[in-house]
């Protein structure tokens, strides 16, 4: 998107002129935020899920996000008005991620095109203010950083009642060389303002991304992690953490890991915190042919209504060419919402597969958790956990994970352990992945048939709809490497 555009500097300026300032001398009070949010007319993210839960319907937001603040402004307006989605985002620019906002600023004066999200810190809490006034739907932060305290700072004085992320799933699946310890001791920083504004009457939805490295990301992984990340935020003094979750599927699942997350609430959490279940729409390769795509969004969309989750993150038809139109995004928006619908009331799922699926779900998680939570300073626990190997994520980029895990389908398209590497998990649970994998042929570990198979595996969407490579050649990925059937 193009359009006018206005030299900014990062101190200085009026609202629609420039940034507003973000230093903390120049940021309101958490007790001005406080107010500002409780006179803007409208409701929280906190408020929205809660209402969804209550009427058992599932809230649609978006991901979106572009430079220019009149472009991000036309954004959110188009979509809001063409979707009526319950929740919006900002999506965060890269730099500001890693809080270059020097290099943020510079594009946006220069190429505000050029960047890969909205710097809000760069335009400073004023303009934060406008975006939140010009659409109804609540907003919520989505970013990438190990270190969020300014931005989360410039979110809350813009009136954001939704800020995603934490000190780990922020961290191990986006940064190199940044030390869980830091990163997790600067989320607590954040999730203790979040307690101070709730003492304040203004509670932040602070969203877990346990969606991780976002492919073949086993489900006891995902929600293991979630679960540390929210006994911190809870025991620093958050009051709403909607737990995200990645749609693997497979339908029993998918299902049974969102409707873990409630018994792994109760398990783990203090009284008095309102969790939430939030499914992220399939975020491995996506099928190129629109009629297929749309058919994983509504199956996607099913899964979260089937699963009990309180919100559902979209995804379009153009998803496999690279980021989407408004119009793609409005019509994501509108086909996921049809999953809402009370026709589909006579919807079921075979419960007996659920639960089961929820029983080894939740051994694989305690396994993970419970020998942590026990810990005095859980901080440390969890980086030296990852340190052993006994917490560790797939494919992850940090040198501190050790990415020992090596996931597979199952026959039925399930995410199992092929290597379970150093999680200590009980032999029961190791030999049933085991058993579950060898029903399956085609998971061997040499390297080039493993490297075949797990292309196969993140490729799973396009060969169940038997699309090519383009060159005609079926069941192919664009390298030309054999997918499994």
């Amino acid at each position: 998107m193009t359009g006018t555009h206005k030299p900014l500097a990062l101190l200085g300026g009026t609202a629609g002129k420039g940034p507003a300032g973000d230093t903390a001398a120049d940021l309101p009070t958490a007790a001005e935020s406080a107010a500002y949010i409780a006179g803007l007319g409208k409701p929280t993210a906190a408020e929205v899920l809660e209402r969804c839960r209550a009427a058992g319907r599932v809230a649609i937001q978006p991901r979106c996000g572009v430079g220019g603040h009149a472009e991000m402004t036309d954004l959110l307006r188009a979509l809001e008005a063409e979707a009526h989605p319950d929740i919006l985002t900002l999506t965060i620019d890269s730099h500001t991620r890693l809080k270059r906002f020097e290099e943020a600023l510079r594009s946006l004066n220069l190429r505000p095109t050029d960047l890969n999200g909205y710097p809000l810190v760069a335009h400073g809490w004023r303009r934060g203010r406008e975006l939140n006034e010009s659409v109804a739907a609540p907003l919520e932060i989505r970013h990438g950083s190990p270190d969020a305290r300014r931005l989360f700072d410039v979110s809350v004085a813009s009136g954001i009642t939704s800020f995603e992320g934490g000190g780990i799933s922020y961290n191990l699946p986006y940064s190199k060389a940044v030390p869980l310890t830091e990163s997790l001791g600067a989320w607590q920083d954040v999730d203790r303002r979040c307690g101070e504004l709730a003492e304040l009457g203004v509670v932040i939805d602070r969203e877990l991304f346990g969606t991780l490295t976002a492919v073949l990301v086993p489900p006891s992984v995902s929600l293991a992690i979630s679960v540390v990340e929210a006994v911190l935020a809870a025991r620093a003094g958050v009051r709403c953490i909607s737990v995200a979750y990645p749609q693997g599927g497979h339908l029993a699942q998918d299902i049974a890991a969102l409707r873990c997350i409630p018994v792994l609430a109760e398990r783990y959490l203090p009284t008095g915190i309102d969790v939430h279940a939030v499914l992220h729409e399939f975020m491995g390769v996506f099928p190129r042919q629109r009629g297929n795509a749309e058919d994983l969004i509504l199956y996607g969309a099913l899964v979260a209504r089937l699963g009990g989750a309180s919100k559902l993150i979209t995804k379009t038809y153009q998803e496999a060419y690279g980021i989407p139109d408004t119009r793609a995004n409005v019509e994501g928006l509108r086909l996921a919402d049809r999953a809402n619908s009370p026709l589909l009331d006579f919807l079921r799922v075979d419960e007996a597969r659920v639960a089961e699926e929820m029983e080894w779900i939740l051994a694989e998680v305690g396994d993970l958790v419970d020998p942590l939570i026990e810990r005095a300073d859980l901080i440390e626990a969890a980086a030296e956990a990852f340190e052993r190997g006994a917490l560790d994520i797939p494919f992850s980029a940090s040198r501190y994970a050790r990415s020992d895990v090596i996931p597979r389908r199952d026959a039925e398209g399930a995410i199992r352990y092929l290597s379970a590497g150093s999680l200590p998990f009980s032999a029961a649970n190791r030999r049933r992945n085991e058993e579950l994998l060898a029903a399956r042929p085609g998971t061997e570990v040499a390297l080039g048939s493993l490297m075949a198979g797990l292309t196969g595996d993140i490729n799973y969407f396009r060969t169940v709809f038997d699309e090519t490579d383009g060159t005609g050649s079926p069941g192919t990925t664009g390298a030309g490497i054999p997918v499994s059937k």
